[in-house]
């Protein structure tokens, strides 16, 4: 639900955005939010064009609602937006008070929802939690200043587990987070950390760049990697060790397994960045081992098998 705000700026209620009533507990919220985005997931939907939107705002509502610090903040601008109602609305509502972005403000924000679906968040978060500040009052007529873009480099296994990078900015040491699940293109800001303007500083952006891995090819969420099987394996079945990024596990391959085939882990591929206890899955695709050393003993037995098997 939108209510327009002196004109310019719409607010947001992301109570209603996840279908909870305002007193609604942690894990209430937590509840709504995964049932909801499961069902408007793009992936799950992909002949409906508004599940994208829809998946969005209901990030966007959980952004908000599942922390603590900014449910808070919205809950006060929620209760002075009634008030104001109540009056009638007659003057501009007073946006300045609760725009984000004050001097010395240090805000740690990821995400690469502009990548996945086109845009990140809306103009109501980015003025009341971080960013530009583009809505009705939250601007000054002194310039804001520079957004700046570093690059950063991080493994495979850190983008699995999440990982931290120490930074100096404006002689103070700032420890940043980087979440599970990033993605080269991840964007990592450190609101009003850019350069400094007459009026609010800039933004400073850590762009992500996750280092290739010899071991696995990522695909979105999903992981490709390679499993050998010895011959014996191959033919009668049997138990081999496949690489994950938590650790290796144990497959079975059935009897006759064939080279290239490829067998599906579920839930073993790299979390999702909006819902790390999402993951995508692995696809190990099998080799297998030839012999190219036999002893007389093995020899004998090949030669057998191949007069079992019609072969010359």
């Amino acid at each position: 639900m939108r209510l327009n705000i002196g004109g310019g700026m719409d607010y947001k209620d992301y109570y209603e955005v996840l279908g909870v009533d305002r007193g609604a507990d942690e894990q209430s919220i937590k509840r709504a939010y995964r049932r909801l985005a499961l069902k408007h997931h793009p992936d799950k939907n992909p002949d409906d064009p508004q599940a994208e939107e829809r998946f969005k705002e209901i990030n966007e509502a959980y952004e908000v609602l599942g922390d603590a610090e900014k449910r808070a903040k919205y809950d006060r601008l929620g209760a002075s937006y009634r008030q104001w109602e109540r009056t009638g609305g007659q003057a501009d509502f007073d946006w300045s008070r609760w725009a984000s972005g004050a001097p010395g403000g240090v805000r740690v924000e990821f995400g690469d929802l502009g990548d996945l679906f086109g845009g990140g968040f809306s103009d109501f978060f980015d003025t009341v939690f971080g960013g530009p500040g583009r809505g009705r009052g939250a601007a000054t007529s002194r310039p804001r200043g520079r957004d700046l873009e570093q690059p950063i480099t991080i493994s495979l296994e850190e983008a699995y587990q999440g990982t931290t990078r120490q930074l100096r900015l404006n002689g103070r040491s700032l420890e940043v987070k980087i979440p599970p699940g990033a993605r080269s293109g991840t964007r990592v800001r450190l609101a009003g950390q850019g350069q400094a303007g007459p009026g609010q500083s800039g933004d400073l952006y850590l762009s992500v760049r996750v280092a290739p891995n010899g071991r696995f090819r990522r695909q979105g969420d999903d992981l490709h990697t390679q499993v050998e099987a010895s011959l014996d394996q191959a033919v009668l079945g049997g138990e081999v060790d496949v690489p994950t990024p938590a650790g290796p596990v144990v497959l079975t391959i059935p009897a006759g397994s064939q080279p290239g085939q490829r067998f599906r882990l579920k839930s073993r591929g790299m979390p999702s960045l909006r819902n790390p206890n999402q993951h995508g899955d692995l696809f190990a695709e099998l080799t297998v081992r030839i012999p190219t050393e036999l002893s007389d003993e093995e020899r004998q037995l090949y030669e057998q098998l191949r007069k079992l098997r019609g072969g010359s």
